[in-house]
């Protein structure tokens, strides 16, 4: 290793391909972007074009690559950080997907999933998996590709086929179909995996339908996941880490202790509280997942996932014409009054964590002739602020209280979320300084598994806090304005 080494993430998400180049002091040195397109079947299913995320993921890694190069560095390893649950099916010899990725936001299999938790099965998953019953995870979204795509049983069951979420996908291509794994983080969300022996569990592939031969084998986060094919960017390079993006982030942002916790805010929200070798069973509908794991060694977190974050800001853009980009947002939000009395609940594809209700569907109440255009962009940051708000409570009910939030992810950007967050959630709330906590987790664990780094601790030295927000509101606003949102739920649950 020298000081013109570098680390590569392949951060690969719900609406972007991303690739950065990191300095070992954690410096980004070069960076690519592409956005791709999301498909909309039927209303409630969402789907990626496996062939566009494997382009733009080899588009944005060699624009990376040759800029690092051109500043005088070169490869030390690659990491992959990758939308989760994200289902893709395809075949062993050529490669080819047999349908489009059905995407984590999916809720096409809801009836499957109502008709097994009307048989009873909710408990058995959860104690294996630590998952709710839901079309979010990976395993009911899977049988669907193999009972619509023609053939598909028979070609699995003959070991032509191969399955895996986004990050099984690159690493097969990567490295010319060489290596079919995954990581324990990954694993995990599929509701396939049993969480406490590290192992596909076979009750729940029957349970599924999900046949064997097709999972990848599952590895440590830091490991060795084979290197490039030299047709891709011209060397062969070691993949030694890879993490779903919400365990990436945990990484990034050096959440190495029990207790300590970070969210998330990109097209969802996620809040990942880390609760050490011990999984933590939670008995208000957040999940016990696997936070990361190192050496053979398992630590456990306990999530609260949010399905519209991000996303609501691009519906303001995009599907509203309220904004004409994201950044906009900010000073729109600020111009409204501090009690406008509405609130957006954005259930596009449900409710996640704690209502998980796959079937509410969202609304805007409050609204008088007064609403116009900030209003309605105050209540769209505001409904994540609330979200998150709904998940610390979540987890203080577990007997887990988030004192401080570490936050990333692009909404972070915005300083008036940044304080709204706080003032709801009465804790300080905390922006590092390294800004891509995701791409840097993947490429923390890459460094790790390549020995830049002896263990954890000595990634977590890099990590510094930049902005920060401490609560400002009084507590009777914050109680009332929290009881309103939550009101405004009731109105589109139907579980």
């Amino acid at each position: 290793m020298s000081a013109s080494d570098c680390l590569i993430a392949l951060d690969q998400g719900t609406t972007s391909s991303r690739a950065l180049c990191f300095s070992l002091d954690g410096t980004v040195i070069a960076q690519a972007q592409q956005e791709f397109p999301q498909i909309y079947p039927q209303p409630g299913w969402v789907e990626h074009d496996p062939e566009v995320i494997w382009a733009t993921v080899l588009s944005t890694a060699r624009q990376a690559l040759a800029e690092a190069a051109a500043k005088g560095f070169r490869p030390l390893a690659i990491g992959v950080a990758n939308q989760r649950e994200t289902t893709i099916v395809w075949d062993r010899a050529t490669g080819a997907a047999i349908h489009n990725a059905i995407v984590w936001q999916d809720r096409r299999t809801a009836g499957v999933v109502q008709r097994l938790a009307a048989a009873g099965h909710e408990e058995t998953v959860a104690a294996k998996t630590g998952l709710v019953l839901d079309p979010y995870f990976s395993a009911t979204k899977l049988a669907w590709i193999l009972d619509a795509a023609p053939g598909a049983r028979e070609r699995a069951a003959s070991g032509s086929l191969a399955f895996g979420t986004v990050d099984s996908f690159l690493i097969w291509r990567l490295t010319g179909g060489r290596v079919h794994a995954t990581d324990a983080t990954n694993a995990s969300r599929t509701s396939l995996f049993n969480i406490h022996d590290q192992t596909w569990d076979t009750d729940l592939l029957d349970l599924f339908s999900c046949p064997a031969s097709i999972l990848p084998e599952v590895r440590d986060c830091a490991a060795d996941f084979g290197s490039t094919d030299p047709a891709h960017f011209g060397l062969s390079i070691p993949i030694r880490g890879v993490a779903g993006d919400q365990q990436a982030a945990l990484v990034g942002q050096a959440c190495f202790s029990p207790g300590s916790v970070k969210s998330t805010y990109g097209t969802g929200a996620f809040m990942v509280l880390n609760t050490g070798t011990r999984p933590v069973r939670s008995a208000n509908r957040l999940l016990t997942t696997v936070g990361y794991r190192l050496g053979g060694v398992v630590t456990y977190a306990l999530e609260g996932s949010v399905l519209s974050a991000g996303s609501t800001v691009q519906w303001l853009r995009d599907g509203l014409g309220l904004i004409a980009k994201a950044s906009e947002i900010e000073a729109l939000a600020a111009s409204a009054g501090d009690m406008t009395g509405v609130y957006l609940v954005p259930a596009f594809t449900g409710l996640g964590a704690p209502y998980w209700d796959p079937d509410a569907r969202g609304a805007i109440l409050g609204l008088t002739r007064g609403v116009g255009r900030a209003e309605i962009a105050r209540a769209a940051l505001e409904s994540t602020v609330y979200q998150t708000r709904d998940l610390c409570d979540a987890m203080a009910a577990d007997g887990l209280s988030p004192t401080l939030l570490r936050v990333d992810g692009g909404m972070t950007a915005n300083v008036w979320f940044l304080q709204r967050l706080a003032d709801i959630l009465g804790t300080p709330v905390v922006r590092p300084a390294i800004l891509e906590t995701t791409a840097f987790g993947a490429a923390g664990l890459a460094g790790l598994g390549a020995g830049v780094w002896s263990g954890p601790e000595e990634l977590a030295a890099l990590w510094r806090a930049g902005a920060e927000a401490a609560p400002k509101a009084a507590a009777a606003e914050r109680d009332a304005a929290v009881a309103a949102w939550r009101a405004a739920v009731r109105r589109v649950l139907t579980a």
